[in-house]
């Protein structure tokens, strides 16, 4: 990928996928406050994109200028091939945005937030209640179609939102923290419906306070910090940057153990447990040196785990922050 594109990010080799969303350079400020200082990105078509960082980072800001809700003070940047200040009309003929706060109108039922959807993506009667069909099926809404959206709960009025923004047929979606407030049933709801977007053809710009929800989802993570992208690429390799990794040995014979542990070198000991550390990235590579140093001793353990450091401490090392103060859950 060009440097001159994304500069921060980890480089794969690859050629670069036509782009769904593409920005280069750009700023924003609000008074004295710098909120963007210059922001890159490039993300390809049918793929999800994760922005992660603090509170106030500005995350949701980013979101705005390529939805065209602001303008940026700088930069340029284009989405759907659409250049954002020139031909923003198109760009929003072409995106969906969904944020943390529901759009969905309360007094009116499910079905009738739909067809006004429709209504106002100038559909004819006949195509927007076919789509409103489509949807509601899609979004198993089927059966509370007909009930005002003020009963359903977070999760299906979550749903709702997604289902009235897929209503025009976007070609990109922001979700600005789509799982805010949702219980992790729901949360897990929601990212099978992320999947199935993306695998009809759907790009996802996706910003969330929950970084397992970025592990579990994105193709590509960035993480904003003080303006600028900290550092971008996939949840594995944005893992890597950071020290703590290693390759954990465990025997259950102690001879075995005092062998391998007299035989390898730059380890660290756990004579209770009978374990041994041995540093390494995680990469395949980094692994392949520790398995063939175990056979050049002639070591076998019982049992060899990799561990590498998770986003919570990328996310610390690359802000300096705490985690997100969010309930963290398991992946499933």
């Amino acid at each position: 990928m060009p440097s001159s594109v994304m500069p921060t990010s980890i480089q794969s080799g690859d050629r670069p996928s036509p782009a769904a969303v593409s920005a280069v350079g750009l700023r924003k400020s609000y008074g004295d406050k710098t909120v963007l200082d210059g922001i890159d990105l490039h993300i390809p078509a049918g793929s999800v994109f994760a922005l992660l960082g603090p509170n106030g980072a500005g995350k949701t800001t980013v979101v705005k200028i390529l939805s065209t809700l602001i303008t940026a003070d700088g930069g340029r940047a284009q989405v759907a091939g659409h250049d954002i200040t020139a031909a923003p009309d198109g760009v929003r003929a072409e995106i969906g945005v969904t944020g943390q706060f529901s759009a969905v109108d309360g007094l009116i039922t499910g079905e009738e937030n739909m067809l006004l959807m429709a209504d106002l993506h100038h559909l004819s009667r006949s195509e927007g209640r076919r789509t409103t069909a489509e949807l509601l099926e899609r979004f198993d809404l089927v059966e509370a179609a007909k009930k005002p959206a003020s009963t359903y709960s977070g999760g299906m009025k979550r749903r709702l939102d997604i289902a009235m923004t897929l209503v025009g047929g976007p070609r990109v979606i922001f979700l600005d923290e789509p799982t805010t407030g949702l219980d992790p049933r729901s949360r897990h709801g929601m990212w099978q419906i992320i999947r199935e977007l993306v695998s009809g053809g759907v790009t996802v710009f996706l910003t969330t306070q929950y970084l397992e929800e970025a592990d579990e989802l994105a193709d590509r993570i960035a993480v904003l910090n003080n303006g600028t992208i900290a550092a971008e690429g996939t949840a594995d390799e944005l893992k890597r940057l950071i020290p703590g990794g290693h390759v954990r040995l465990r025997f259950s014979d102690p001879a075995a153990y005092r062998t391998a542990a007299t035989a390898l070198h730059d380890i660290t000991r756990d004579d209770e447990a009978l374990s041994l550390q041995i540093p390494s990235d995680g990469s395949q590579h980094a692994l392949r040196t520790v398995l063939d140093r175990l056979d050049t001793a002639g070591i076998e353990a019982d049992e060899l785990t990799v561990h590498t450091p998770d986003l919570d401490d990328v996310f610390f090392a690359l802000t300096g922050s705490t985690v997100p103060a969010q309930p963290k859950e398991a992946v499933r």
